[in-house]
């Protein structure tokens, strides 16, 4: 089949790579002139199954009131005049009542294993060079409510496949020795040994010249104006190019990955995704001293932050403004992250030289992605990943293509259309 991808983020990049690998002839189309340019640019860097837990979960109404009015709160409800934002949020609410947090978890578990399992089986037939880091994820922990709560969260885990296993503080620290200056406030965490990090940015970039070279075409600035229906199909896509050219361009099956502008792009053609932007931070910095740097990428619980080693860089990621669609960078914030690398990893980072960003993620309310076949027989969706796009990028591309050839899965996973 000729297919186009809407969006050359890393899960459209790889949905083009698994389509080619199938034998489509697959067209990418992009508005921003490179790969990877917007959320895929700057995240956290982890492929972190063990970050499963949705966001949505039965103690995150009570936190986002605990959190009102800080600066650096790390979920943040700001309200808007919008219809869209208000109906997000009610969801929102309904997705963390016990059952539906449980089937969310069980989803995003499944997928995260089965894409984990397709990076590495790309990595054996493929080069790919994004400063990947094979060793685990640790979940630190200074509080023993909090490990007490993490401890349950991860027997549900266990439940579903993950490996997660609660450590002590000990033991924490011999697996990352550069933990050695909060030592005294850790009272342990959770390690999770096959999960991963490594630069999603070039990674996305490294896949998409090995799609090139497969024959996958890249229509990079190429905007999006509509997606015209005849029926109950797309009939085409009208785009506006770099030198402000007009085309229409036609396929049989067409796949929207363009992460929160995916909602915008269905509803012209009627329907209905319940998707939302929401912001997030992240801050990049040289290393100083390697000896007080990390090498295991860590999520400190109570900020809500995530830390990765990109060679000689660190990446430091958090925080969740559901704000609209905004991008404007909160210095305060910024300022916050750095004061806490600073606190926890001591000379580790030349933090005169941070570089600040900040992208919007697209979430569903339940914190589950969309894939699947969409009610037009010919649109397929791949959007919706959040804070784990990068985690989920690779087994979300492969089960989806294997959907569109009519293949048998190999992941349990409610997808959209069955």
């Amino acid at each position: 089949m000729k297919i186009i991808v809407l969006g050359a983020g890393i899960v459209g990049v790889a949905t083009a790579f698994f389509l080619r690998e199938h034998g489509h002839e697959v067209t990418v189309v992009e508005q921003e002139q490179q790969v990877g340019a917007r959320t895929s640019r700057a995240n956290g860097g982890q492929i972190s199954v063990s970050g499963a837990e949705p966001w949505s979960n039965p103690a995150a109404p009570r936190q986002a009131l605990a959190w009102l009015g800080r600066v650096d709160a790390p979920l943040r409800f700001r309200l808007r005049a919008d219809p869209r934002q208000w109906a997000w949020c009610l969801r929102f609410l309904h997705e963390c009542l016990p059952w539906r947090n449980e089937r969310n978890m069980r989803e995003i578990v499944h997928l995260g294993l089965y894409s984990r399992e397709m990076l590495r089986a790309l990595r054996e037939r493929r080069e790919l060079n994004y400063d990947a880091q094979r060793r685990g994820i640790l979940h630190l922990y200074t509080e023993r409510r909090a490990l007490d709560a993490a401890a349950r969260c991860t027997r549900r885990m266990q439940e579903f496949g993950c490996e997660r296993r609660v450590i002590d503080a000990d033991e924490a620290l011999r697996i990352e020795p550069a933990l050695r200056a909060m030592r005294a406030k850790l009272v342990g965490a959770t390690f999770t040994l096959h999960d991963e990090s490594g630069d999603a940015n070039a990674f996305t970039r490294e896949l998409a010249r090995h799609c090139r070279h497969d024959g996958v075409r890249f229509a990079l600035g190429h905007t999006v104006t509509a997606m015209r229906r005849s029926g109950d199909a797309i009939a085409c896509i009208e785009t506006t190019a770099p030198d402000g050219s007009f085309e229409r361009m036609r396929a049989d099956a067409y796949v929207l990955a363009s992460g929160c502008w995916s909602a915008a792009l269905a509803r012209g053609v009627g329907v209905q995704l319940p998707v939302y932007p929401v912001k997030g931070y992240s801050i990049t910095l040289p290393v100083a001293d390697p000896s007080a740097a990390w090498t295991v990428s860590l999520t400190d619980e109570k900020h809500k932050l995530v830390f990765s080693r990109l060679g000689d860089r660190l990446r430091v990621a958090g925080t969740a403004e559901i704000a609209g669609w905004t991008r404007e960078l909160d210095s305060r914030r910024c300022a916050a992250m750095v004061e806490r690398v600073e606190e926890l990893f001591p000379g580790a980072a030349d933090t005169s030289a941070a570089v600040h960003w900040t992208g919007l993620r697209p979430m569903t309310p339940g914190n589950v992605p969309l894939i699947g076949r969409s009610r037009l027989r010919n649109l397929f969706l791949n959007t919706g990943h959040g804070s784990l796009g990068w985690t989920l990028a690779c087994g979300s591309a492969a089960a989806l293509a294997a959907l569109i050839g009519g293949h048998r899965q190999q992941v349990a996973f409610a997808f959209t259309g069955a």
